[in-house]
């Protein structure tokens, strides 16, 4: 019983993980509003290594429409101009010297469906992940058979990662519906 139990922790671990993943690239995904995850994963070479720029700079949002980039060091500002530029979020950067303004545009009605479609195609992602634990947990089940373990506690075993995986794509579901309604939201 007690392999069957350590199964369903590092079953319940990888969904978790699953979940963390989905929810930070859902963090990418911009709303109309102004977000420093929106930049997110933009590199730029510093001394020679790729850094985010959020390692080189302090990035704030002073308003509801506005990304403030302001680098540590004044000779970089090209540098990370030039790498929000290249990573095609689709803003373009206002550089006056001292700091970097990304202005946010309001949403069209057809880029928020398109947003949503992307939203749905992270959540299935999120999902297929999900399954494929279960899948993985019910073969690592069925490989305890053979280690003298009951097909009873073994059937019971598989109930339990179902029901886990039922709970975990029950979350998706709810992450969907929160991030479509926010990107919806005008």
């Amino acid at each position: 019983m007690e392999d069957i139990d350590l199964l369903l922790d590092m079953a319940q671990d990888s969904m978790e993980r699953a979940l963390k993943h989905t929810q930070i690239e859902l963090s990418k995904i911009r709303a109309g509003k102004a977000s420093v995850n929106m930049l997110d994963g933009i590199m730029m070479e510093y001394y020679g290594v790729m850094s985010p720029i959020s390692q080189v700079s302090s990035i704030t949002t002073p308003d509801a429409r506005t990304i403030q980039v302001k680098p540590f060091e004044k000779k970089i500002i090209g540098d990370i101009e030039r790498a929000i530029i290249n990573s095609n979020i689709g803003l373009n950067p206002a550089n006056d010297g001292d700091t970097i303004r990304l202005n946010i545009p309001p949403l069209t009605e057809e880029r928020r469906r398109e947003l949503v479609k992307r939203v749905k195609a992270e959540i299935e992602v999120a999902k297929v992940n999900i399954r494929k634990v279960r899948q993985e947990a019910n073969d690592d089940l069925k490989k305890l058979k053979n280690e003298g373990i009951s097909e009873d506690a073994i059937k019971i075993g598989e109930e339990k990662v179902q029901k886990l995986t039922n709970q975990f794509i029950d979350k998706t579901d709810q992450m969907f519906a929160t991030k479509e309604a926010d990107v919806m939201n005008v």
